[in-house]
């Protein structure tokens, strides 16, 4: 936003005229259905005004001191509503041809918690995308994060108090495995790493730290790079295919630990969805990692159904969380092989490989 009233003269000329509307994809869409220039209604809501480094987490508002520093005028910036509630009709002459009430907005991860019935203050999610994205409910409570994590809202329905939430999102993990077929070609396609790691018993030693273009949380080192240890003579694609689906296991339980130790919430369980969570071998060896049940529901697109619930709650076609609590249902669930070696020895090495990858790009000024 900053850049484009600083660089593009149009811009300016828009805010000095008064026609000027900025917002995320959310309020743009609400715009557009409910009329556009015809009336449109500019609004947002609280989860995805927490994205644009200008709501203070507090008031729920937009915030003045952040206003000044990136130069943002107010004018131009949605309405912050909740997550749940009727923001505008669609306009009867538009794509739909009537008029719908408008009545859930969810930013990404968090619409994922609300797909996943996580209302409650300790309970968790993690999507596995092409990254990884772990959300664990705060409550009430705005928990300032001691261990790298990110504190942003998790949703506000209707009139009711907002949820909070820590999040941590890891860079490469559905990534690494398409680094495996595009780049590597030691598999054709992204579901044929699953048998491939599941025809050697182990990692034979070695350990894939695939940090592309650094690590985010829970370290946030852009100087890291990915490495491949451990290898010998004996390694095989299998033992790198087997390596690449415990490197998604072991960020996520370096993300799941930071939020233990900002929460003081043990997870009792941890609810599963995106893509890789078809991959059967790597579930299991998430829940062997964590020593906890893995829980996969059986809708895994959680996204679009939190924002459908979302709206349905407003609406009135669920009374309450309660109703929507009822439509989750669990798919499959993986318990922990209390034998395994991976949660202790295994991570202990995977620290050992994170420490390979510091450093190694060298900062201007060294």
């Amino acid at each position: 936003m900053n850049w484009f009233i600083t660089n593009v003269l149009a811009v300016k000329e828009a805010i000095a005229s008064g026609s000027a509307l900025m917002g995320t994809v959310d309020a743009w869409l609400v715009w557009n259905l409910s009329g556009g220039v015809k009336g449109g209604v500019h609004v947002t809501d609280v989860t995805n005004a927490s994205r644009t480094l200008l709501m203070n987490l507090e008031t729920l508002d937009w915030d003045e001191e952040l206003l000044s520093i990136f130069k943002v005028p107010r004018a131009v910036l949605p309405t912050i509503a909740s997550s749940s509630e009727v923001y505008a009709q669609t306009d009867p002459n538009g794509v739909f041809g009537a008029s719908i009430p408008i009545a859930g907005i969810l930013g990404d991860q968090q619409a994922a918690m609300v797909g996943q019935a996580c209302f409650n203050r300790g309970e968790s999610k993690t999507t596995y995308g092409t990254g990884n994205f772990a959300l664990l409910n705060t409550g009430e409570e705005i928990v300032r994060s001691k261990n790298g994590l990110l504190t942003t809202v998790c949703f506000k329905f209707g009139r009711e108090k907002a949820r909070y939430a820590l999040e941590g999102s890891v860079a490469v993990t559905g990534s690494a495995i398409q680094w495996l077929r595009d780049q590597l070609q030691i598999i054709s396609s992204a579901p044929e790493v699953e048998a491939l790691a599941a025809s050697v018993p182990d990692n034979g030693g070695v350990y894939f730290v695939p940090a592309f273009s650094g690590l985010f949380a829970p370290y946030w080192r852009n100087d890291a790079r990915g490495v491949i240890v451990g290898m010998t003579r004996a390694t095989t694609k299998a033992h790198l295919a087997r390596a690449a689906l415990e490197a998604i296991c072991y960020q996520t339980r370096d993300v799941l630990e930071a939020m233990a130790a900002d929460s003081g919430v043990s997870l009792p369980e941890m609810r599963v969805d995106g893509g890789i969570t078809a991959n059967e071998l790597c579930m299991q060896l998430q829940s062997d990692v964590m020593q906890i049940d893995v829980v996969r529901p059986r809708i895994i697109e959680t996204t679009a159904l939190g924002a459908a619930y979302a709206a349905g709650l407003a609406v009135g076609f669920y009374d309450n969380v309660e109703e929507v609590k009822k439509q989750w249902q669990e798919a499959r669930r993986w318990k922990p092989d209390r034998n395994s070696p991976l949660p202790a020895d295994g991570y202990k090495r995977w620290k050992k490989a994170i420490d390979r990858t510091l450093n190694w790009v060298e900062s201007e000024n060294s």
